[in-house]
């Protein structure tokens, strides 16, 4: 495992705030709002990206190197009084050293401003996003498929630490969207379709960043900030920020619990959805911003837009007749921060002019300012408004490092390994080919040193591809590398062409195994839309035509989402999913193909066999049915590539019956659910157990073919037996009502733990 970093210096005794600290910081908060003119407090409001206050011919670029430009940083954080500040510079990632430079700056001449400090806030996605040298995790996706809590909490952990010495306190992190489409481009993203592991990895995504008792002020800790609330990768189109039609039912059931478990476990803040939802831009719903988000759960954390939103209430959605009608509206709905990004001088006029006319009321603007300063203040940020680098000497650090692996070898998912072509043996010949074969910018995705990751390479040229990876763990004489296939990297990320096809066909005749690299470039939000779910006519043209050359051929699939490779599979002899497994992937998937590894992942979402065959695991059992009698016979075809919680491993394991406390569960009590598992095999190994259960009648709702209701993840040495236990209380069991209301009725229920199953009553 990895070697635990030393946080003893900056460490705070005891936990979260107290009382009497929440006191203290209210009373600080009041006493500065009663200070504060309306100019000041609508400043507050306004979010600009960095190049807004950068020397350069525009807003929108800067020049190189980046510096600040005095008039235009005066004119924002003076004269506008701008609360915060977001992004890189140029869409490039910078150096600790500059980052402290620039935000510095930044923070000496915000606080000419009653000494009130900005928040600066920075997309660290899977590390820090936009710091040279920071430790690159797998994508959530991959994080998810570890089914390793700790894991996912140990990446957060990180993230927040190599966040402050990058001088930041804001991260917007985690994602906890419903990752339930697989067109959706943003998928990879997300901690997949399962609401249960969504909420459960978010939570230790938050509690990572935050900090257990979320004391933000920690040094070593940054404010998270969980998106997008609420209902985003589902829209009926399956493109990015197009329209969405969910019922209440559905978005209680599916999309509202992770967001309720984070703002449960204590985030500070919240991220709007971008998109529509039964029509109405989110940014403009107050019944879902204020009724359901501040009141119903309580948020009391700071609620901010996603890039231009507020704009686009006119400039897309025409909800809006201008701009001033736009900022209205969203402020009325209970934004209380803009990331306007460039254009901040409208929405600061308009709001105030909108306070005067009576449009937005004061109180409405002391309640946003209140919750902004309020996380200032959790921040330290008045007492300490800049963290310095030299403070974090575990920065990209080998500790770091071996945890960013051990998270992308638990993740790496073997889904099919027909004769046991896997782990390949030592001196084994093999070609190694495909477009991802070697690239790093393919093994991180977007989100990755600049927005769409395609400046990786420049940052990441020390880390090992798969190819290199191969060449050194079976040794350069025994890997050929031809690519076949490779992506245009200065174009779209769709964009492809043939790179010595003939070639690498050929090839294969004079090795053992075929390592077929294939899968996405890197991409996200709208520039990652697609229209084909297939795998690329190129790459299909390349699997196809090495499969019929009889070698065997190990598919390694480095994808966002879950490519349609039905075309082909069953020529396959292997199938390794890799997802986006980070810097330290490579290594990572040549030491699971060695055997170095054993895989342990499982699916984090139902891999789709047909572009037209979408389903989640949760089905409806009408999705799924059998074959009908008489004349009007039909069935259901359910039919995935491979479902949900698929993993397989190089050893065995076998579950004993499943053990009940009690054959009844009454209200206000727990069952307790135990299994005993056994690696059976000749290799130690790494399981995870999943709990399902099925309620198998319900009232008016049709019931979902199962649902996940718990999981750990243990390690058995061959021979070794571990007991796990899961506890279950009527609440987990419930389900939302058409009114939207959950309810748990009394009745029948069914619960699966690996090929065992056992039947227990509800009766409150």
């Amino acid at each position: 495992m990895y070697k635990k970093f030393n946080f003893c210096l900056l460490l705070f005794l005891g936990g979260g705030l107290s009382l009497q600290a929440q006191q203290n910081t209210s009373a600080k908060v009041e006493a500065l709002i009663g200070k504060m003119t309306l100019e000041e407090k609508v400043g507050q409001m306004a979010q600009i990206t960095l190049d807004v206050i950068g020397k350069g011919n525009d807003r929108f670029t800067s020049a190189e190197p980046f510096s600040l430009d005095k008039q235009a940083m005066e004119k924002a954080l003076l004269k506008y009084k701008l609360g915060s500040v977001l992004n890189t510079s140029n869409n490039r990632a910078r150096t600790p050293a500059v980052w402290f430079d620039i935000i510095s700056q930044i923070q000496k001449t915000a606080m000419k401003n009653k000494g009130i400090p900005v928040i600066y806030g920075i997309d660290a996605i899977h590390g820090e996003t936009y710091t040279a040298g920071a430790t690159m995790f797998p994508q959530q996706i991959g994080q998810a498929a570890s089914f390793n809590r700790q894991l996912v909490h140990r990446a957060a952990e990180i993230t927040a630490y190599e966040t402050r010495a990058s001088s930041i306190p804001w991260a917007f992190s985690p994602l906890l969207d419903l990752g339930a489409d697989p067109r959706f481009p943003r998928q990879w993203e997300s901690f997949g379709e399962d609401p249960y592991l969504i909420a459960q990895m978010g939570v230790q995504a938050v509690k990572g960043l935050e900090g257990e008792h979320n004391d933000v002020g920690n040094p070593i800790r940054v404010a998270s900030s969980v998106k997008h609330f609420l209902g985003y990768q589902v829209p009926v189109s399956g493109k990015d920020r197009t329209p969405a039609f969910i019922s209440d039912q559905a978005l209680r059931e599916y999309h509202l619990p992770p967001f309720k478990a984070a703002i449960d476990a204590g985030a500070k803040t919240i991220m709007v959805n971008s998109g529509l939802i039964n029509g109405v831009p989110v940014h403009a719903n107050p019944k879902i911003l204020t009724d359901l988000l501040k009141k119903e759960l309580g948020f009391k954390g700071l609620v901010v837009t996603d890039w231009g939103d507020i704009e686009n209430l006119y400039q897309r959605d025409r909800v809006a007749k201008d701009n001033k009608d736009a900022v209205m509206i969203a402020i009325n709905a209970g934004i209380d921060m803009s990331m306007v990004a460039y254009n901040y001088e409208p929405f600061c006029d308009d709001l105030i002019a909108l306070v005067k006319e009576g449009k937005v009321s004061m109180e409405r603007i002391d309640d946003a300012v209140r919750r902004i300063l309020t996380l200032k203040f959790e921040l330290n940020l008045f007492e300490k408004p800049v963290t310095n680098p030299k403070d974090y000497p575990e920065f990209g650090s080998k500790a770091f490092e071996d945890a960013a692996y051990q998270a992308a070898a638990e993740s790496l998912t073997l889904l099919k390994n027909k004769d046991q072509v896997l782990p390949l043996k030592a001196g084994t010949k093999i070609l190694v080919t495909g477009p991802n074969a070697n690239s790093m910018r393919t093994l991180n995705g977007a989100w990755t040193y600049s927005w769409q990751g395609e400046k990786v390479e420049e940052f990441a040229a020390a880390y090992h591809t798969i190819l290199k990876a191969m060449q050194d763990k079976a040794g350069k004489e025994n890997v050929t590398y031809v690519p076949g296939v490779s992506y245009k990297m200065d174009g779209k990320y769709f964009e492809e062409y043939e790179d010595q096809l003939d070639a690498a066909v050929a090839a294969a005749a004079n090795v053992d195994v075929v390592v077929l690299c294939l899968g996405e470039n890197s991409y996200t939000e709208t520039p990652g839309n697609l229209s084909d779910l297939y795998i690329s006519e190129l790459q299909t043209k390349l699997a196809t035509r090495l499969a019929a050359t009889g070698k065997k051929i190990v598919l390694v699939l480095n994808e966002g989402r879950p490519r349609v490779i039905s075309k082909f599979e069953p020529q396959m002899a292997a199938v390794l999913q890799t997802y986006l497994p980070g810097n330290f992937g490579g290594i990572a998937i040549a030491d699971v193909l060695f055997g170095k590894v054993n895989p342990s992942g499982r699916l984090p979402y139902t891999y789709p066999q047909f572009p037209n065959a979408l389903f989640t695991y949760y089905h409806k059992p009408s999705e799924s049915r059998s074959t009908t009698e008489g004349v009007y016979n039909y069935d259901a075809d359910y039919n995935p590539q491979y479902v949900f919680g698929q993993g397989m491993s190089y050893t065995t394991f076998a579950y004993s019956p499943i053990k009940l406390s009690s054959d009844v569960l009454k209200a206000g009590e727990n069952l307790t659910v135990s299994v005993e598992v056994s690696n059976t095999g000749k290799v130690a190994g790494k399981e995870s157990v999943l709990l399902f259960s099925s309620d198998l009648v319900a009232t008016l709702i049709s019931p979902d073919a199962k649902r996940l209701r718990g999981f750990d993840k243990i390690e058995l040495q061959p021979g070794e037996t571990k007991t796990v236990t899961f506890q279950l209380s009527p609440q987990d069991l419930s389900f939302a009502q058409a009114d939207g209301k959950r309810i748990t009725e009394a009745g029948e229920f069914s619960l699966q733990i690996s090929n065992q199953k056992v039947n227990f009553n509800y009766a409150p």
